[in-house]
């Protein structure tokens, strides 16, 4: 399907528009609407939140009348259904648009192909298609939920340039700098779940929270503890704030009298939880984005099991020498044939420090 350069800057734009939405319409997609007559844009909208108007709805009402005969560039496939809202397809086809581009379609059962099939069916023209890598790119965690099963794992460390986390005695306190620390909650909005170890909290009691300045809203992301036999349930910071908190544990562990926070069983093996069975749970709960942040043992225990997407690193400008702690326990790679490869996406200066963002070679 051919498009032109008329089409490219404003999916461009649509797609920008969806980014808006990073931090607060999860569980559902960033979606992004552009409406215009050739060159010239007459509405515009994104998706804000679960149960509010899609961005195709925003952006009619932004257009208003000059939606008739106007082309509409979406960065997902129109919804054909009712859910919180009616179906988006629908509105497109009552404003009297002409030509809807979609960047891509719709994998959710509910739609999938129906929202085209329906506009073309009104006679609208559809094209689908342009810019799609960087619309899954974008929604690439709700993409995984949907599709896989499974959320997008991210993995945050903080490291020395000796690739060490923590010293012997487990004191990491800080090896990033404070502009890493505040570029971190960023990342942290954006997920559905932050999920850590019972050791990390023994260790380090983390609250667990967002705090950013300004204005920025989000949705408290969910705090996961994988707590085998619930030991750290006298350990209070993981349960402060407004954010939720859930502890995962062995099926054969029952909580003390009195224990409130909310909790789930999940399937175990020598006392160490089943990951995959984490992970399911956690997408049954529809949360799309993980982010990891622990310590070497359950990042490594991760790795080893293939269900890593993404590790977030934090290099530091110093040094803690051989006896400090790893990046990852459990590797046992005795071979260069056997080393795992990364590709690197992107590198940025953060205050004193250089953040990494890779992600692991399939196969390697």
């Amino acid at each position: 399907m051919t498009f032109n350069a008329t089409d490219h800057v404003h999916m461009a734009h649509a797609l920008r528009l969806a980014e808006r939405g990073a931090y607060t319409t999860r569980p559902n997609p960033m979606v992004g609407c552009v409406i215009a007559h050739g060159d010239e844009v007459v509405g515009e909208g994104f998706h804000q939140r679960k149960g509010g108007p899609h961005a195709e709805v925003f952006a009619l009402q932004d257009a208003g009348k000059r939606a008739v005969d106007a082309t509409a560039y979406v960065t997902l496939e129109p919804c054909a259904h009712v859910g919180s809202t009616g179906p988006c397809a629908d509105a497109l086809i009552e404003a009297g648009v002409a030509r809807v581009v979609a960047a891509m379609r719709d994998p959710f059962p509910q739609v999938d192909g129906k929202g085209f099939e329906r506009l073309r069916a009104a006679g609208v023209e559809v094209a689908e298609g342009l810019m799609e890598a960087q619309a899954r790119a974008l929604n690439r965690a709700w993409l995984s939920r949907v599709e896989r099963g499974r959320p997008w794992v991210r993995i945050k460390l903080a490291m020395s340039l000796d690739g060490r986390t923590a010293l012997a005695n487990g004191e990491s306190k800080w090896i990033s700098c404070e502009a890493s620390r505040a570029d971190v909650m960023h990342w942290r909005a954006r997920a559905g779940a932050l999920l850590t170890g019972s050791g990390t909290v023994l260790a380090d009691d983390p609250q667990l929270t967002v705090r950013l300045d300004g204005d920025a809203g989000f949705v408290p992301p969910l705090r996961v503890v994988l707590d085998p036999g619930l030991a750290t349930i006298a350990r209070g910071r993981v349960r402060e704030g407004d954010a939720p908190t859930l502890y995962l544990h062995a099926p054969d562990v029952k909580p003390p009298r009195g224990f409130t926070a909310a909790r789930a069983p999940v399937q175990s093996t020598k006392g160490e939880l089943d990951l995959e069975a984490v992970l399911a749970l956690l997408a049954a709960r529809e949360i799309n984005e993980v982010q990891v942040e622990t310590g070497a043992t359950l990042s490594g225990a991760l790795l080893r099991a293939g269900l890593v997407d993404e590790l977030l690193l934090y290099v530091a400008p110093v040094l803690l020498g051989d006896r400090a702690r790893p990046l990852f326990q459990g590797m046992a790679i005795d071979d260069m044939a056997q080393r795992m490869r990364l590709e690197l996406v992107e590198t940025r200066r953060i205050g004193d420090d250089l953040r990494l963002l890779l992600t692991p070679i399939a196969g390697s």
